[in-house]
């Protein structure tokens, strides 16, 4: 009990050393709790159907408010009443929510990619900025991860008032390709050539069928377009199978792939 009291009489400014003492320990149980709370939320998600991205903003949800629920419990140990320190929380909210209005605009920019959800976890985007496979949607931030595997962070806010293509939404997609021949080759050698490439890559399907048009002519070249369908996950291999299989075609056809030059000719008049 003369401990108990000698911890009562000593004083840190108007507070006693056991209030300060019972508040580290009370600090102490709390991050104790949050840390239980934080592995069952983890395993509660974890075994359910939600999305990875609405999984990794309800964490950081709750990892916030367990801090703001650690805060007012200490203050209270600390003779703090809770409705002053509401009271403050306030006034100061108000203050910042002037100052850090970009802050709140990307925490509910965050809200409305979750509850209209223009791509999921796993989805490859592409915006007017950058492009990449969506990790997860905090708070304040969507984290992608670039094709050379960099983590980006760009604020809600950027990604809701950008144009959003989402790669992976739909099983099929179309491969838009072009290539230029000289105006030597005649357009059913050169469409052959082309359809022969196509229909030799078993990924590519034959329904829809597969297109190849001219799309314009240009100064030194016939424009071709290729079109054909695929699977999502065979984009862009077929795209870079189909430039190499173009140019060996073409050479073995002896078909000339033009580009871009100046003929200049000198009249001795």
């Amino acid at each position: 009990m003369s401990f108990l009291k000698f911890l009562s009489d000593v004083k840190i400014g108007s507070l006693s050393l056991a209030t300060l003492l019972s508040a580290v320990i009370i600090l102490l149980i709390c991050i104790f709790v949050s840390v239980i709370v934080n592995k069952i939320l983890r395993k509660v998600t974890g075994k359910g159907k939600l999305d990875a991205v609405l999984e990794g903003f309800i964490r950081s949800a709750v990892r916030v408010l367990l801090w703001i629920l650690t805060a007012v419990i200490v203050a209270e140990s600390l003779g703090i009443p809770s409705t002053s320190l509401v009271a403050a929380f306030s006034v100061v909210g108000l203050a910042l929510s002037l100052s850090v209005q970009s802050t709140l605009s990307n925490l509910f920019a965050g809200l409305t990619v979750l509850v209209t959800k223009p791509f999921v976890a796993g989805d490859y985007i592409e915006t007017p900025d950058i492009s990449g496979t969506v990790k997860s949607v905090t708070l304040f931030y969507t984290v992608l991860r670039t094709p050379d595997n960099k983590p980006v962070y760009v604020p809600n806010s950027d990604i809701t008032k950008s144009r959003i293509s989402n790669c992976s939404r739909e099983a099929q997609r179309r491969l838009d390709m072009t290539f230029r021949a000289a105006f030597s080759n005649s357009t059913e050698q050169v469409k052959a050539a082309l359809m022969k490439v196509i229909f030799g890559d078993e990924r590519i399907f034959s329904d829809p069928a597969p297109q190849v048009i001219i799309l314009s002519f240009e100064n030194s070249s016939v424009k071709y377009g290729a079109r054909v369908w695929v699977r999502n996950e065979d984009y862009w291999g077929v795209c870079f199978d189909l430039n190499e299989a173009v140019r060996s075609a073409f050479e073995r056809d002896g078909i000339t792939m033009a580009y871009e030059h100046l003929d200049v000719r000198i009249s001795s008049e």
